[in-house]
This record gives C-alpha cells, structure tokens and sequence, in this order.
C-alpha cells in the first residue's frame, strides 16, 4: 500500500463530484484528498481506517470522511463477494468560497466541524439513501441541492466521530509509504507476535524514532493500535461464528490469554465479550 495524496478525476468546471464504484472490493491504499466525501454504502462490508481508529462497515451506512483525513478501506470479501458505493465529493469552497458562509446556510457549519473527524451515521439513514439513490439520474444543478438536503439530514441525524484524532499535516510521499507499511503489516498479521523491532523494520527506523513517530500521526502508541485491530476483528467473529468459544477467538485474534483478551476487549467496548455476543 503506497499512501498518495488522492486526486479526485474530475472535468475542470465540476465542482461537486458524484461517482459510483462498483468492484469486488474497494481501492484498499491509505489516502488522502481534499475533498470531502460522503458516501453510501450499497453492497459490501469490511473495514476502514480512518485517522487514528479502526471502524467496521458494511451495507446502507452512511460515512463522512473529512478533507484530508488519511484513510482506507478494507473489504471483506467473506462477508460479502460485491462492494458498490455511490459517493459525493466536495470542497467547502467548491462553489465558491463563501457559499457555505451566507447566513441561509449557517446551519452547514456544524457539518464541516463534525467532518473534520468523519463521521458515521446512526440515524435517519433511509432519508439520506433515499436521496442518493436519486442522483443518477439527476442533473448537475438538482444534485447541489440535494447534497444541501444530505448535509440537512446530517446535521439533524445522531452520528459517531470515525476517529478521535486527525494528523493535521498532509502527509508526503515518503511519510504516507512508511505509514502504509504499518498499518498494512498490523492487517496482515494482526493474529501473529508482532515485535518493535519488527515494525520498525518495517518503518525504515529505530525503535525509539518509530515510537515517536507513530505516536505523533495517530496520538497512540502502535501496541494501543494493534489491540484495536484486533478487538475489531474478534466483534466480527463473535457475531458472525456463534459457534466458535470466545477462548478459541481470543487466540485466532492474536492474544496469548483470554484474561487479557477479556480486559481490553471490556476497556474498549465496554461491555464483556459474552454479553457483546448476546447483544449483536
């Protein structure tokens, strides 16, 4: 994975940007662009990394994620073997740099300061998907105002931040590679010992620089970040593996007890393990 600073294609005279994917998994490298994106999930699941946290999606949810916010998506194919996602793209000065100051729409405000961090929708869903699932069809100008009625919606809807800390800095070429190296090997072998030494290697740095590092672009340390990669993957197992016992989860998630397994997993989801499986 290569991070890149992710240039949106689009003719010159666009301002707002809609674009359909339809693949078997989405563009899975860690990047970030200067629009803002809201997007409908229509088929898929799997899960995104956004900032400096790790977040499950899946079919009919709605996901803002902010200008310049590092991020990616990482499908799972297992659960479902089909990603499609209608996305809108948008600077807040894509229509001019005081379009969204005018007194009518001072009501926006709250959207970009919630974006700033993504957000994830938790209410109100069928309204937004309702409006998205007109815009294919719709025109140029029918289409700004309905990205004016899904920020409406938005902003009225109940949501959760996608993250708790952004990087304000874009990041460069070489900071996005050494970025997407870790984040790629915390993935891939999240059920695996993984060492320092290991992950410094894979940074190109000495342990005491990478802790640093890593610890400055997301605010927590690697280990805080690889015990939620794999609290997140043990949520998918509980609920979709019913028969698997919660010992033999917390192993194929990489902890070596279940003592421990059962502690960050309460600290994180604030709920037991057994009790997550009986909710969800």
């Amino acid at each position: 994975m290569k991070v890149l600073p992710f240039k949106i294609p689009k003719p010159e005279q666009e301002a707002l940007v809609y674009q359909e994917d339809h693949e078997t998994a989405f563009y899975d490298q860690l990047h970030q662009h200067e629009e803002i994106q809201i997007s409908f999930i229509v088929e898929g699941a799997g899960s995104l990394i956004v900032g400096d946290t790790i977040n499950h999606y899946k079919k009919n949810d709605i996901l803002i994620i902010g200008e310049n916010i590092p991020h990616v998506f990482r499908s799972d194919l297992q659960a479902s073997p089909r990603s499609v996602m209608y996305t809108l793209f948008f600077t807040k000065t894509s229509f001019g740099k005081d379009f969204f100051t005018i007194p009518d729409l001072t009501d926006t405000q709250l959207f970009f300061k919630e974006a700033e961090y993504g957000i994830k929708i938790l209410s109100g869903q069928k309204k937004i998907i309702k409006r998205f699932n007109k815009l294919k069809k719709e025109s140029k100008i029918e289409r700004i105002g309905s990205l004016l009625k899904i920020i409406r919606l938005i902003t009225d809807a109940e949501k959760q931040p996608l993250s708790s800390f952004v990087y304000r800095k874009k990041y460069t070429d070489d900071e996005g590679k050494r970025m997407s190296a870790v984040f790629e090997h915390a993935m891939e072998h999240f059920n695996e010992v993984i060492s320092l030494d290991a992950v410094a290697e894979k940074a190109n740095m000495s342990k005491n620089a990478f802790c640093r590092y890593f610890k400055k672009r997301t605010n927590k340390t690697f280990f805080q970040f690889l015990i939620e990669i794999r609290i997140e993957h043990a949520c998918k197992l509980l609920y979709r593996n019913p028969e698997l016992s919660i010992s033999i989860i917390s192993e194929m998630c990489g902890f070596q007890n279940i003592t421990n397994f059962n502690r960050k997993f309460k600290e994180l989801k604030h709920i037991t393990p057994s009790q997550y499986r009986a909710r969800y």
